[in-house]
Parts: C-alpha cells; structure tokens; sequence
C-alpha cells in the first residue's frame, strides 16, 4: 500500500523551477520526487521527464526500482507501455519518463525534455548536470545525502529560481520501524567515534558532513590476543615499484583485528608460496583478482586462494565495511598503521574533496579490504558514504 508522507508533502509544497533536496538516509527523498513526477506525467498529456544519476546500474538498483515499486503499488503499471531496452515508460496520455545516466554522453547533449530529476546529484559531475539543465525546459529536482558541499551547494542553492528543504528519517512515517532503530543507533556510536558522528550528522540528520582527513580515522593498536579468531587472509600483488601484501583478519568480540604477514617488494610467485608455507598460512587467501595468472599458479602450489569481488565503487566500498565496524591493528604492522595514518581522500582543482581516495599508501590496506569484504556483504545504511 503506497502512503503519503510529510516528504511527499513537504516536497509538494516547492514551487520554483529548481527544486533542491537535501536529506539522510531513507529520508524518502526518492520514494517522494518520482510519484509527484508520475502525477504530473498522468495529468499532462506529452510531458517529457527524465531521471538520471552516475550509472544505469546505480538506476536499476533506486530510481528505477523505486518507480516501478510505485507504479504497481498504485495499481498503474502497464507491462505493455514499459519498454525495458529503452528503460521509459510511455503513459496513454503521451507522456513519458525515461531513465539514463551521465555515462551516456549521446543522451546528455541528445534531446530536450520537460521536467528533469537529478538523483544523488553529490555523483553526477557538474558539467554533466549543466549539460541536462540546458537543455530542461520546466521544473528541475535535485536530491543527495550531504555527504560534503558540492556544485548544488555552490552553483544552485541560494538563488532566485531555487527552493531548497532537509528531510530525514523523520519525514518518512512509511519506514519499518526496524529501520529507525538501526539508524538511531547511530546517535550512542556518535558519542566515542569521529565515523559516527560524521554520520549521524549526514544520515541521521540530514546536515552536510566533512569528507576531510585520512579514510580510516578510527582504529587502535592492539597485541594480538590469544582468544582472536582468525577469519581468512587478504593478498594485494606487487613487484618491483610496489610490495605483496598479506593481512590477516581476526573476529574479536565485536570487533576486527588486522595483522601485516607480508610487505615486500621483487616477490616472484614462488617467493610468495615459500612464506606462506613458512608462516603456516592454511585459511584462504582473497587476493585481487586483476591477477588471474598469479592467482592460478599459487593454486597450483596447494594454497587456498580466491579473487576477490570487485565492482564499480568497491573501494569506497571496502573502506566503508572497515570504518563501520570496531577496528584494531596489531602492533607489528608498522607498514599497515603507517597507510592508515597516509591514506586520504583526493581534492578537485578547488581543493574540496572528493569521493575518491588517493592511489598511494594502499597496499596493506587493499589487502585488508578485501578480506573484510569477503566476511561483510551488507554494510550498514548509507553504504556509499565516506568521510
């Protein structure tokens, strides 16, 4: 059954041409813009709308997902007027909504349209959106989590032709109560972790949080204690510019222990496979799977090694498992504490940071994220956020 919510409200109320949606996590930002958008399309007959965000599958996974879910959840949906290869749903009013991403350059400087949705807009560069608003006639949405400022902050907010709200979870009285627990759990983790704070303040309460510093700010060194239960081992390849890497993951109460086994460069694969048998390695190893032929011949040696899953953002990813979860470091990993401690987000030409960390004092730590990715599928709420 399809609720109306004080999002859905709140977002009716927006009456200039550029509407600007801040807000946290399951706020409804998303679940609110699309049914005003089909609304509109069932009422005007030939409007063109377009949804867009950073990638088709980024799409699939919300936008998209979220309007099909309200499609049928009102009882609107027709098979036939969904065309799948085109992802656009033509109304029997003429009027359509179709779903692209910037990836598509033909699309962003192809045909003009009515209204536009701009969705996670902190992900869409700005070239990108300017490229689309020129080519918008009417009403242009923009949604995000405040992660940090960026171009709507700067280019939209604050001018004539724009409105702007915060909604959060508080808005969204169709959200299982499940879930507000979760993310209200967030508030006592705020009190001892700088994570967490960060979070609570982009997440919870929908206000623009800090990308600045190191990626992983929050962990401690640590003996290693004979009661900790090691999980499995992370391998990251090198040679001559860059070391092998092995880190080991623990379980401890309810917290991750990594420990540094290998940090050396000129390591042939047959170096590699005498210390593992000289360090008695026999859990598997997850290794980066951009070296399917070293990966074969350390199997072929009798050692239990895996690719590690990759995918668009699996290192934003793969940081994120690690800062939302109790970490500590041995104190024999000095190559390890000494990454954490270099390991920073990039900054655009304007020097603001941005969603992407730097390529350099990564190689423990590639190590260690794809071990705690192979044990932690599903981070918490708000996966895509980085400090």
């Amino acid at each position: 059954m399809f609720q109306v919510t004080t999002a859905i409200k709140k977002l009716y109320k927006l009456k200039k041409r550029k509407k600007v949606i801040q807000g946290g996590t399951s706020a409804g930002k998303t679940f609110g813009i699309l049914p005003i958008l089909i609304d509109r399309c069932i009422r005007t007959p030939m409007l063109e709308t377009s949804v867009v965000s950073e990638s088709i599958p980024h799409l699939r996974r919300g936008a998209m997902k979220d309007f099909l879910k309200i499609m049928v959840a009102t009882n609107r949906f027709r098979d036939n007027q969904w065309n799948r290869s085109a992802l656009k749903y033509t109304f029997t009013n003429g009027s359509y909504i179709e779903f692209f991403s910037v990836e598509q350059p033909d699309k962003l400087r192809g045909a003009r349209r009515n209204v536009l949705y701009v969705n996670e807009a902190n992900n869409v560069p700005f070239e990108a959106y300017t490229q689309l608003s020129i080519r918008t006639s009417g009403d242009i949405w923009i949604d995000f989590n405040p992660t940090a400022n960026f171009w709507a902050h700067k280019e939209v907010v604050g001018n004539d032709d724009a409105d702007f709200i915060t909604l959060t979870y508080k808005d969204n009285e169709a959200l299982p109560e499940t879930i507000v627990r979760d993310i209200e759990s967030a508030k006592d983790k705020a009190k001892d972790s700088e994570y967490w704070s960060n979070w609570w303040k982009v997440y919870g309460l929908g206000q623009i949080g800090s990308l600045e510093g190191v990626c992983i700010p929050d962990w401690k060194e640590i003996t290693l204690p004979a009661e900790a239960r090691l999980l499995c081992y992370g391998m990251d390849f090198g040679y001559s510019a860059d070391p092998t890497t092995l880190v080991a993951l623990y379980k401890y109460n309810d917290a991750y222990i990594f420990d540094e086994v290998i940090y050396q460069k000129k390591l042939l694969n047959i170096d590699i496979s005498n210390l593992l048998k000289q360090n008695n390695i026999q859990e598997i190893i997850y290794a980066d799977s951009a070296e399917p032929k070293s990966i074969a011949e350390l199997k072929s040696y009798r050692h239990k090694i895996l690719p590690c899953t990759k995918g668009k953002d699996s290192i934003v990813y793969g940081i994120n498992l690690i800062n939302q979860n109790k970490i500590f470091v041995t104190s024999r990993s000095n190559n390890l504490m000494k990454e954490l401690q270099s390991y920073t987000w990039m900054k655009d030409r304007e020097g603001n940071t941005i969603n992407k960390p730097i390529d350099a004092f990564n190689h423990c730590i590639d190590a260690a994220r794809y071990a705690i990715s192979s044990q932690l599928k599903k981070p918490n709420a708000g996966k895509y956020f980085i400090r």
